[in-house]
């Protein structure tokens, strides 16, 4: 019996508190194992958005995603310090 594995693509989950986003984290793995679709954790980011930025200690298939300081989605630069200097940049390089 041959399995195939689906992934999602392109989700933004976005929360108050780290616990909120653990409990989102854990219920779309969940959800997705019902449809057969598992996260890549390896293509997964996790950022906090704060004056004073730190990592977030999230756990997904035992394993830790990658702490990142900015991302791209939807065309806008996103990052953890919540400034669009970085956007700015990319926005004139372009």
């Amino acid at each position: 019996m041959v399995r195939t594995v689906r992934y999602a693509d392109n989700l933004v989950l976005l929360a108050k508190e780290e616990m909120m986003l653990r409990n989102m984290t854990d219920r779309l793995t969940e959800k997705g194992r019902c449809c057969e679709m598992e996260m890549n954790v390896g293509n997964t980011k996790v950022m906090r958005i704060s004056r004073q930025p730190s990592p977030l200690q999230i756990m997904i298939h035992k394993k830790q995603p990658r702490n990142v300081q900015y991302f791209s989605c939807l065309d806008s630069m996103i990052t953890n310090d919540a400034r669009h200097t970085r956007e700015i940049k990319s926005k004139i390089v372009m």
